[in-house]
Parts: C-alpha cells; sequence; structure tokens
C-alpha cells in the first residue's frame, strides 16, 4: 500500500467525476477498472479458491461486484451472485455492469438458494462508501451470514456496515480479510472501529491515482516511515547534552511513581538531553535506583523550589501518576504560569477538564474517555467521529491534540495524521505515560510540537508492533517498548 493521502467518501466521488472529465476517461470504465483490480487481487491471493460468493448492492459498489464476477466466471470460477435489494432500483454504470453479467450467462440467485452452495470466499460488494447511518433488517441479515461463513471475505472499497468517513460502525459490519480500496484511501479505513473489519488494507489507483492526489489536496494523511525519518537526522560529532533539550516530568503522587518513571525513561530513550523529575520524596529513591540518569528531586510545597525547576527546563511533561490531591493540583497550577511547550496526559487531562484553558503550546494526549471528560460527553460520542471530536479538541483547548485508540489520530488545527501502526497489546497500563515522554523528548530537541507529536505516535506504536511481533500480544508491557523505541529514534 503506497498511498498515504487520505480522503472522505465525497472527495473522492467528486473527485473521480472531475477525472473522468478532464482525463476522458469514461466513468463505466473507471469500474470496470475497479472490478478488474479486485479480481486480480482474488487471483494473487486466493488461487485455489473456485467456488466464490459475491454479494452486490445496488449502488455503484455492486456493480463493481457484477463486474469481478462476469472476470471471475470467465476465468473459470464457479461464480454465485446474489443481489440485495431492489434490481429496479440499479441504474447508470451498476446496471450496465449488471447487464453484462447476464449476457455472460450469470445467474442472479437469493440469499436462500446459495446457503446449501459450498463457498470458498466471499466478495463483499453490498454498501460501499455511501453507507453512513443505520442498515436495514435485510443488509443486517446478509451481512451476518457473510460473517458466519468460514470463508474468508474481500471488501470492496469499504467492509459492508462501516462509515468510511469515521470508521465508526453502529450495527452489523462485514468482518473483512481483505478491504480492497480504490482511487483515493478512504479516512475511516484506519481509525477507531474500523481495525476489526478491515482486515489486510489493499491500494489499487486504478491508473489515475497520481493525478487524482495532485488535483484533490487533502489535510489528512498517515504517517509514514519516511516522514519520520526525515525528522529524525543524524547529530553533529561535536555535540553535548546541552544541544538537545532539557525535560521536566511532573507527577508520582503517593503510591503511583511507576507511571513517572516510565515517561521519564521514554524521554531519555529518545534522545533528550537532560531529564528531570519532580515526584513525591518517598519516590525518589525507587526512581534513581531504577534509572540513575534520570535527576530526580522531591517537592514538599515549596514555591522557590517549583519555580526554579520550570525555569530551568525547555519542555514540561505533566500528568502521569499526578493524582488529585493538593499536590498535584499545585503543579498543574505552577505548571501554568511559564509560556514553554507543555504535555499533558493522564490525571492532567483529568484536572485541565475541571479548569479549561487555551494554551498553543501544548500537546494534550487523550484516550477517548479523557477526551469525553475534556469535551463533557460521552466515549461513545467520541468514538463516532474522531475526527471531529480531535477538531472539537484542538478547538477549546489549542495547540496540538493526539486523540489516542486504534488509528491514533493527531490533529494541529490545520492537518490530521493518522497512525496504523498498534495493536491490542498496548491496551495495557503505562502505554500512554511512555508516549508522553517520547512527545516531550522530541520537542526538547528541536522538533514542533504537531511534528514531535505525529513522530513520537509512529515511534510508539511501531515499537510495540516490534515487541508483539517477536513475543506476541498477550503481556506486553510498556518498559518492554524501551529497547526497539531507542533503535527507532536513530531511524533504524
Amino acid at each position: 500500500m503506497q498511498a498515504k493521502a487520505l480522503y472522505t467518501a465525497q472527495q473522492v466521488k467528486e473527485g473521480e467525476q472531475k477525472l473522468s472529465t478532464e482525463l476522458g476517461i469514461e466513468m463505466f470504465e473507471l469500474m470496470e477498472r475497479a472490478g478488474k483490480a479486485v479480481f486480480e487481487h482474488i487471483k494473487r491471493c486466493y488461487p485455489n479458491n473456485h467456488n466464490i460468493h459475491i454479494f452486490c448492492g445496488s449502488g455503484n459498489n455492486g456493480g463493481d461486484g457484477y463486474i469481478s464476477a462476469r472476470l471471475a466466471k470467465a476465468s473459470g470460477y464457479n461464480v454465485t451472485l446474489v443481489h440485495i435489494g431492489d434490481l429496479n432500483r440499479v441504474k447508470g454504470d451498476a446496471k450496465i455492469a449488471q447487464e453484462k453479467w447476464s449476457r455472460a450467462g450469470g445467474k442472479i440467485e437469493t440469499l436462500e438458494e446459495v446457503t446449501s452452495k459450498q463457498c470458498d470466499l466471499i466478495v463483499d460488494a453490498l454498501l460501499g462508501t455511501g453507507f453512513e447511518g443505520e442498515l436495514s433488517i435485510e443488509y443486517a441479515q446478509v451481512i451476518s451470514h457473510i460473517n458466519l461463513s468460514d470463508a474468508d471475505a474481500v471488501s470492496i472499497d469499504v467492509p459492508s456496515g462501516l462509515c468510511s468517513d469515521t470508521g465508526f460502525v453502529s450495527g452489523e459490519c462485514v468482518e473483512a480479510t481483505h478491504t480492497v480500496s480504490l482511487i483515493g484511501l478512504k479516512r475511516g479505513l484506519f481509525t477507531g472501529l474500523s481495525a476489526n473489519y478491515t482486515g489486510e488494507i489493499v491500494f489499487s489507483g486504478l491508473g489515475v491515482s497520481d493525478a487524482f492526489n495532485k488535483e484533490n489536496p487533502t489535510n489528512i494523511s498517515l504517517i509514514s516511515k519516511a516522514e519520520v525519518n526525515q525528522h529524525l537526522t543524524k547529530r553533529p560529532k561535536a555535540s553535548h547534552k546541552g544541544n538537545f533539550g532539557r525535560v521536566l516530568c511532573l507527577g508520582g503522587d503517593r503510591g503511583m511513581f511507576g507511571a513517572i518513571r516510565l515517561t521519564s525513561e521514554a524521554c531519555a530513550r529518545v534522545g533528550a538531553g537532560i531529564t528531570r523529575v519532580v515526584t513525591q520524596p518517598e519516590n525518589v529513591s525507587a526512581l534513581v535506583s531504577a534509572r540513575p540518569e534520570i535527576m530526580v528531586f522531591d517537592w514538599r510545597g515549596n514555591s522557590n523550589e517549583i519555580n526554579d525547576h520550570l525555569w530551568w527546563t525547555d519542555v514540561i511533561a505533566l500528568g502521569p501518576g499526578l493524582g488529585n490531591s493538593s499536590w498535584g493540583r499545585s503543579l498543574v497550577g505552577y505548571s501554568r504560569t511559564v509560556e514553554k511547550p507543555i504535555v499533558v496526559d493522564a490525571d492532567g487531562l483529568n484536572l485541565l477538564a475541571k479548569t479549561p484553558d487555551f494554551n498553543s503550546r501544548r500537546v494534550i494526549t487523550p484516550h477517548p474517555g479523557e477526551a469525553a471528560k475534556l469535551l463533557n460527553s460521552t466515549t461513545l460520542e467520541i468514538e463516532r467521529d474522531r475526527f471531529a471530536s480531535a477538531k472539537k479538541l484542538q478547538l477549546k483547548y489549542g495547540g496540538v491534540v493526539v486523540l489516542k485508540g486504534a488509528g491514533t489520530v493527531v490533529y494541529d488545527g490545520d492537518a490530521y495524521w493518522v497512525c496504523k501502526n498498534g495493536n491490542p497489546g498496548m491496551a495495557t497500563g503505562g502505554m500512554g505515560d511512555v508516549l508522553t515522554g517520547i512527545i516531550a523528548g522530541l520537542i526538547a530537541q528541536g522538533l514542533s510540537l504537531a511534528v514531535a507529536a505525529r513522530v513520537g505516535v509512529w515511534i510508539h506504536a511501531t515499537a510495540a508492533d516490534i515487541c508483539a511481533e517477536a513475543d506476541g500480544e498477550r503481556g506486553l508491557l510498556a518498559a518492554d517498548l524501551f529497547v526497539p523505541l531507542r533503535c527507532l529514534a536513530n531511524g533504524l
């Protein structure tokens, strides 16, 4: 999958119509290419699956399915095609595709007729990118049938039941093994609940993607390794620790020193010059013994001491293990007295929700539950449209928003970036604390807030993937990320 620009369904629809006119390519020709791309994928990935069931809807997605069916039949595959919905509603190019299928000797069968037939592979051409809202009972039943089958499923453009703009699923959705995305990658394929349904995403530009991307600029893109490594340049040979920034990590109330310990080490592992922790007195010895390279100070409420720390630092990491006591609330208050870059997570976000302010120098890294508190909303509403939620957070709080979760979304007020890396093993305590330290450490080394956020998110997720590949997802610990983290921070 080469493309990294992401689009809404409307952008792709309007863009392909415009391209059709400008390049002199009939829209039906693009449909033919789409159907062929899906069939070529089937031949490549499923050369021995000769009994194919193709489920078509009444729109253009169904038209793509009819073309794939015709090509598969002509190549000797045993194709069973089921049309869902009113055949009289099939119009335009989809109608042409349907008629060509019929002229080629293809039959249209009912769901009841195919339940007893052998099936090696399913093609989902039911709804495509035009779907949003709630499924009809008929479509829900068909999708349930597909998911109950033992056969793999290939979805055309987007798994039916998934909103291609948001990645949200409100009911039944095809659980695809592969999704063949056409002309432009749809943004909803890479965030939120989509991870449960898309399977492997395969891209086909249908021979027009370069022209499409040129004519249709977008402010949403995937974070790529190439872009990340552009920002991780080699250090000059004559360097010293003062060249790479000073980070102050504030947190670790009583009984919660592990969080700030993870944050501080992550900060050091990505290359911050000096990392300092301010924490509760009883945490000092444990932190120093665990990581002697970190400077650790206790704080008992003295204003001169904390002001000295804030004056010293280039970047603040606030929140991990901070708690909700007067000790933590005081640190939040003091952090607001200086105009320095700050990364806020965990308890820092919970306290921010109680006393909101706008700060253009801040990166916030909420998971959906924290985002709901920040917006006085619900987790369901946050997940319903993660792009819109990130925008609301940025408008209210400023700076850069990192909305964590499957397909983390980064938004800086102008552009969005989505991280397709990461795995379910990251659903464990301490992962967010590590991310906070990574981003703060990168800012300290001179990266802008937006660049540090997306580079940090990618490094964090990719380190977790390396660990999961080696030892599995279950049992992955936040501290396991430190070794691959260092390699990735060096562009390796």
